[in-house]
């Protein structure tokens, strides 16, 4: 990737993560007014989830910009997963969230209260919350698209949640008003264990990046289809792959024929250090040549 390119990326991660956190900031407003006025718990439910919001979406704000950072002596390899530790942040504020909104869900279905007047107010602020949603939702996954960024990644997840919360809201409040009084709090029970669902799916992402976990398979297929579709390469072994932040680090062994010189050698390494790098955005690929004597069947990675 050129410095432009570079430029470019880092410019709509940060991007990104300022509409985050406006988006989340006039949601909480919105959503506060519309509380206090209606004393729904499925509206309060979806305004902890925004107020969280604002608290992820602050760390993801920081987050990014520390991982755009270059490469440093203390930190050869870049500052890339601070992505990933920005993912466990949310995770946390998110499970925190949900464990909230379950005990309050529940101490009002067990003591059921009618909804307050304002139940227009607040169908009005959910729909302006989905609209809202919606906008950064769309932004976000064309940066999603340009950068890879799992910082985004994982914000975007968290407010496509918000879209089904907004909507089951939206479900609760015209049920209640029809005198189903009991729906309130049950759908904001179901919003809480959606909640949950969607931290760990966070969680997960965020530790195999910890962890170096490898590429999908499909992407790895890619790798080997790049080598061995070299006519001097002869196979490949010890194919290990990771990502951090939105780059992928990429090492090989290439087996190639031991006749050939070291000049040779070099120079098809290179060029295919080059191909296996323009299958991702952003890649650092390292292949060391290793001198084969017999032709094998087939290479193993």
């Amino acid at each position: 990737m050129n410095k432009p390119q570079q430029i470019d990326k880092a410019r709509l991660m940060r991007l990104a993560t300022y509409a985050s956190v406006l988006t989340a900031v006039t949601l909480i407003v919105a959503k506060l007014v519309a509380w206090f006025v209606s004393d729904s718990v499925s509206i309060l439910a979806t305004l902890v989830d925004s107020s969280l919001d604002v608290l992820a979406s602050v760390v993801n704000m920081v987050a990014v910009h520390h991982a755009l950072q270059p490469a440093d002596r203390e930190h050869r390899f870049g500052h890339g997963k601070a992505e990933a530790l920005a993912g466990l942040g949310q995770s946390m504020f998110i499970t925190g969230s949900a464990g909230i909104l379950l005990l309050q869900s529940i101490s009002r279905l067990m003591n059921p209260q009618p909804l307050e007047a304002g139940l227009e107010l607040g169908l009005a602020v959910m729909v302006f919350s989905i609209i809202a949603t919606l906008g950064l939702l769309s932004f976000q996954r064309y940066v999603i698209r340009r950068t890879d960024s799992t910082a985004i990644k994982a914000d975007a997840l968290h407010y496509k949640t918000d879209l089904l919360v907004n909507g089951s809201v939206i479900a609760a409040l015209l049920l209640t008003y029809y005198g189903w009084q009991l729906i309130d709090p049950i759908f904001a029970i179901a919003i809480a264990l959606y909640i949950l669902y969607s931290a760990w799916n966070i969680v997960r992402e965020a530790v195999d990046l910890l962890m170096d976990h490898e590429l999908p398979d499909e992407e790895r297929q890619k790798i080997r289809a790049v080598i061995m579709n070299h006519p001097d390469a002869i196979g490949l072994h010890d194919l290990r792959t990771r990502r951090s932040g939105s780059t992928v680090f990429i090492q090989l062994h290439l087996e190639l024929d031991e006749t050939l010189s070291l000049k040779q050698a070099h120079a098809i390494a290179d060029e295919l250090e080059h191909k296996v790098g323009a299958l991702f955005d952003e890649a650092e690929v390292i292949i060391h040549e290793d001198p084969i004597t017999h032709m094998p069947l087939s290479g193993k990675a």
